[in-house]
């Protein structure tokens, strides 16, 4: 018979919450895909204007794409996220007249 072990816990209750957080962006009927890749460049660390489009493109055919991982602090303030252009890149417009 198999023999089921539990293992302790390391940390009180709410205490599970370290490690990577995710920012996961979902489709939507409002944004266009242009809007979504360039804001994307323009916001997220490390985005490059094609892996906006890259990011758009998973996210228009699966519904959703996780964006950015990183400390739970970062992911709930934005603090890492920008809205100030990039160089040579000017900034996200809207997506609506």
């Amino acid at each position: 018979m198999a023999q089921t072990i539990e293992l302790p816990r390391v940390g009180g209750p709410g205490s599970g919450v370290g490690g990577l957080w995710r920012v996961v962006v979902l489709n939507d009927d409002h944004n266009t895909f242009d809007h979504v890749a360039e804001t994307l460049a323009a916001v997220v660390p490390g985005v490059t204007l094609a892996e906006g489009y890259r990011f758009a493109d998973r996210i228009h055919n699966r519904g959703c794409a996780i964006v950015w991982s990183g400390p739970r602090e970062d992911a709930e303030t934005g603090t890492v996220f920008t809205a100030a252009p990039r160089p040579g890149r000017p900034p996200p417009g809207p997506t609506a007249p």
